[in-house]
């Protein structure tokens, strides 16, 4: 079964749309990569200024080899991959101002029935 990992990321109400705005232009950055099931950017509603990044893969080596490899080139060049991808020249500032990474193995799952 696949693993889930999700990046709680506090951010700032000022920062929300920064932030938004940096995993818009992201998009393509990890969906080619072996092993990627899923990814969504959940925005927070009420209660709480943590969005949560989700993303399956269908192994935690698959999710190491991603980490090592396209995401920590992303974030390391400040390129268009990733949360920090604005591109070009100083890398840009967090919009987050704390991440916890949480980590899961997928036991059960369930898809709506076909009609």
């Amino acid at each position: 079964m696949s693993i889930v990992k999700i990046n709680a990321l506090t951010v700032p109400a000022e920062q929300r749309e920064v932030l938004e705005r940096r995993f818009a232009s992201r998009a393509g950055a990890v969906e080619g990569s072996d092993g990627f099931e899923w990814f969504e950017l959940l925005r927070p509603v009420e209660g709480t200024d943590q969005y949560l990044v989700y993303t399956r893969w269908r192994s935690e080596e698959d999710f190491q080899a991603w980490m090592e490899g396209p995401m920590k080139a992303a974030h390391q060049g400040g390129g268009a991959g990733g949360e920090g991808g604005e591109g070009g020249g100083e890398r840009p500032k967090p919009a987050a101002s704390a991440s916890t990474v949480w980590s899961f193995e997928v036991v059960q799952q369930a898809a709506p029935k076909k009609a």
